[in-house]
């Protein structure tokens, strides 16, 4: 009983540096093997990054600048 833990606890130490070494190996790469990268969701996974998400088209911009949000202004009741 007292082996196997010990042995469970040397693993668990010796897989975790690994993983670390490896996750320092590959910072700067452009790719990551799939288990060292986040898990999240798999919808999380799917989404838009927030760079992507936030990419306006040409002809959205033009369309922006062109036709603003218009700003109303309300007069105050006189009492």
């Amino acid at each position: 009983h007292d082996l196997r833990k010990s042995i469970a606890r040397v693993l668990t130490v010796i897989n975790a540096t690994q993983r670390s070494q490896l996750r320092l190996f590959y910072k700067n790469k452009k790719y990551l093997p799939l288990d060292l990268r986040p898990k999240k969701t798999r919808a999380m996974r799917r989404r838009l990054s927030k760079h992507e998400a936030s990419i306006v088209s040409d002809k959205q911009k033009k369309r922006q600048m062109h036709f603003p949000q218009r700003k109303y202004a309300v007069k105050a009741a006189e009492a």
